[in-house]
């Protein structure tokens, strides 16, 4: 039994950017509630990484509320898009990726997606399945849905041509194919973020060109990372991963500036707007709302007991304690010199708090690498560090470990 069209609105219309047509998409939940028939709600991923981050889950959440209304969630696993590579929002080509590597990082994507939907209650597709069928007289009648001028007038592309910067023809077939996609699933809702807008659209007008409903386009605000201004992203350094150990996501949280605290709770959490507005009020401590939202994080991705957990922890680290259960490292004795030591850059990479030795220099100078229960500072990265068995070792603020030697 479907909720009402105005209930299901209610709930549906928390966060987003805009619904294109916003009219048609009331009367397709009106229809829905009154047919019984669950809508079909399509959002594509392109596997074109493997680390699912905050930001991706932000459509995938809104997708897991239609489901959770009843109504069916379409994943399209773009495997043909992603050798071609998504131009929206971008202001250089794609690199090109393999199908080989398209494929591994697929699997991945699901095993990530399905922390946030229920794959059991999803229709999952791959677009390889129809365009590896195509010849080439099909691909050129797709293109013949679309003119010059159309393409151009997309802002990225704009953008590029304004700044000279090339824009290659198999960068146009990708609207196109997103579009086509829509045509063989039969979708009636499309998410994605804003910069997304000209894709969803195009693929109304291949519907109705098929003789297929059109959809209509949810578009999702894109969030930023915690630096406060960027969007969140692995290259920029600024993202929180699905994947990622509880206390580096809780502590993560609790480094983000305060001005992004509205959009982080309305899009990753389910608190009611009136408890997120008491979060926000005038004289509550922004550390406190933080926790929550901390807590509410953790919790969708490792459970209570862990969110509770790395919050505790990070309360003892705030003190300046160590955390109750501190992660044993091994490390090779061999690799110690003849007194016993090792150099402090080398062990930072050697226990995995640092993939390069210059990263873990600039650690040590800053004062950000400390031993022993003491917690002696060492800032001289040239310096021998006295390593022994079960030794503590910290770095920066969250990155703690007790060596064991093998």
């Amino acid at each position: 039994m479907f909720r009402s069209a105005a209930e299901q609105w209610a709930i549906l219309s928390r966060g987003i950017e805009a619904v294109e047509p916003e009219s048609e998409f009331r009367k397709k939940l009106e229809k829905s509630v009154a047919t019984g028939a669950p809508l079909r709600v399509k959002y594509g991923i392109d596997p074109t990484g493997i680390d699912v981050h905050l930001g991706h889950t932000v459509p995938l959440r809104k997708l897991r509320q239609f489901q959770d209304l009843g109504h069916t969630a379409q994943i399209v696993i773009g495997n043909y898009t992603a050798m071609v590579g998504d131009p929206s929002g971008r202001d250089e080509t794609r690199a090109r990726l393999t199908r080989e590597q398209v494929e591994v990082n697929a699997i991945d994507y699901l095993a990530q997606v399905g922390k946030i939907i229920d794959l059991n209650r999803a229709e999952v597709f791959r677009n390889g399945d129809w365009f590896g069928q195509w010849s080439f007289l099909d691909v050129l009648d797709l293109m013949r849905k679309m003119t010059i001028g159309q393409m151009t007038a997309r802002e990225d592309f704009a953008k590029r041509i304004k700044a000279e910067k090339p824009v290659y023809l198999h960068e146009c077939l990708y609207p196109l194919m997103q579009g086509w996609d829509s045509v063989e699933m039969k979708s009636d809702v499309e998410l994605g973020g804003t910069e997304q807008l000209f894709s969803l659209l195009v693929a109304r007008d291949l519907q109705k060109s098929q003789g297929v409903e059109p959809q209509v386009a949810m578009t999702l605000p894109i969030l930023v990372g915690t630096d406060g201004t960027r969007r969140m992203g692995k290259s920029l350094g600024n993202y929180i991963g699905v994947a990622e150990a509880p206390d580096t996501q809780f502590g993560k949280i609790m480094s983000v500036p305060d001005e992004p605290m509205r959009q982080y709770l309305t899009l990753l959490t389910d608190l009611p707007l009136v408890e997120i507005e008491a979060l926000l009020a005038p004289g509550v401590n922004p550390r406190d709302s933080k926790e929550v939202l901390g807590k509410a994080i953790v919790t969708q991705y490792h459970g209570r007991e862990a969110a509770e957990a790395a919050a505790e922890a990070f309360r003892r680290r705030a003190k300046g304690e160590d955390p109750e259960e501190i992660p044993v490292i091994s490390l090779d004795g061999s690799l110690l010199d003849a007194s016993g030591g090792m150099l402090g850059p080398v062990l930072i990479v050697k226990l995995g708090f640092e993939t390069s030795t210059s990263n873990a220099r600039r650690v040590i100078e800053q004062g950000g690498f400390t031993i022993g229960p003491d917690r002696q500072v060492i800032t001289d990265p040239k310096a021998l560090v006295p390593v022994s068995e079960g030794l503590i070792v910290r770095v920066g603020k969250r990155k703690i470990g007790r060596i064991t030697l093998s």
